[in-house]
């Protein structure tokens, strides 16, 4: 369960500068319980809350809209993510601290904080989605001022986020299953910007939502707009099924393989999946440059001239190559880097699985497919 929102083309950052990094929504949860809890306790208003954070380091957070009320001890904060593309950035979280008969801490999400509805993810269905280690972070931190202030009783702890409903909008916390808000996450506490762990995690918290959901073939997209079309191509499919695996081609299916996956449908566009049909894995624009060797090469196998094939050595963009192939009709070539591109990520996977790869265009328009389920051969669609 994360919050990273889909990030667009201007949104890279200047790589001259340094990165900031940030604080996850737990750790911020956990600080504004522990002040709100030693509000209750002492009737003084805290301006800070220190915690201390699994990345090895304590961390003072500012508090704000401290108010102790009718028995109810109230604390917030605003979440800096730092450089990080999070859509909680700058998101006003609170606890409100109330006494309870039992002993102990009684940890529950209100208004923002979302419900989990399905299972697969690490938080049982019908609790509130705080994850396991902002709910260690918290209690723990909740029930360290009540052992300094030789509590006898115990607090309930509601974390809210007001405008939580709205950004999960930004998410794809409902395709999970989490329903009304957002996630409260974090294993580090620490936000490192554009966290490459931090979105692989949510690749396979999806897969794993996709096989709890009884998934045996996943999809995967680069992003939103391929998904979009693989959706209509595949409308049997239920929704878990769809799966946004960014640049991380071969993280995802070596995942999906290990989950237990059948089949795994790879749709996209012919800029990142020319580098997986030439055996790259991790498609991110500086992570390996399109071979136009390569390229031509298939062109060649497919039947084009010396002429269109020296024209493709000198492009500048896989999407370029791509067009010119359309123009030229030959549609072939697509499918041959269709089934160049299964078997490698077959071969990634270590087979015992069907790799499908479907290229489509800019628009959606399926310019070619095939399909690969055996190591030692290659089945395309003809």
């Amino acid at each position: 369960m994360m919050e990273k929102k889909r990030m667009k083309s201007g949104e890279a950052p200047d790589p001259d500068k340094p990165m900031r990094s940030g604080f996850t929504t737990g750790a911020c949860a956990t600080a504004v319980a522990k002040g709100a809890a030693q509000l209750l306790l002492t009737g003084i208003v805290p301006d800070r809350a220190v915690v201390s954070l699994p990345a090895g380091f304590d961390h003072s957070f500012e508090l704000q809209e401290q108010e102790l009320k009718e028995g109810v001890a109230t604390c917030a904060t605003i979440k800096d993510a730092g450089d990080d593309p999070d859509a909680t950035h700058l998101a006003k979280i609170i606890a409100h601290v109330t006494w309870r008969d039992e002993p102990g801490v009684e940890l529950d999400g209100g208004i923002g904080v979302g419900r989990v509805t399905k299972p697969g993810l690490p938080v049982p269905v019908g609790e509130a989605a705080i994850n396991p280690v902002p709910r260690r972070m918290i209690t723990e931190a909740v029930t360290q001022v009540l052992a300094e202030h030789g509590a006898a009783r115990g607090v309930r702890v509601v974390i809210s986020v007001p405008d939580g409903e709205e950004i999960a909008k930004k998410t794809l916390n409902s395709r999970l299953g989490i329903i009304g808000g957002i996630s409260i996450l974090g294993t580090r506490g620490v936000v490192v910007p554009f966290s490459t762990s931090a979105y692989r995690a949510s690749v396979v918290q999806a897969i794993s939502v996709a096989q709890a959901s009884g998934c045996e073939h996943i999809v995967l997209t680069t992003g939103g707009s391929s998904e979009k079309y693989a959706m209509k191509m595949m409308p049997e499919l239920p929704e878990e099924a769809f799966i946004q695996m960014g640049d991380f081609v071969g993280f995802a299916i070596k995942h999906g393989k290990r989950l237990g996956m059948k089949r795994i449908s790879l749709v996209g566009m012919p800029g990142k999946f020319a580098k997986v049909a030439q055996g790259v894995m991790m498609v991110h624009s500086k992570s390996a440059p399109v071979d136009f060797g390569f390229l031509a090469s298939v062109a060649r196998e497919t039947g084009a001239g010396e002429e269109l094939a020296q024209a493709i050595e000198e492009a500048n963009t896989a999407t370029q190559v791509a067009d010119m192939m359309t123009e030229a009709g030959f549609l072939p070539y697509f499918e041959k880097l269709c089934t160049y591109a299964c078997r490698h990520c077959l071969e990634h996977a270590g087979g015992g699985l069907t790799v499908e790869v479907v290229l489509v265009t800019m628009k959606g328009m399926e310019l070619g497919r095939a399909e690969v389920s055996e190591l030692d051969g290659i089945n395309g669609n003809e």
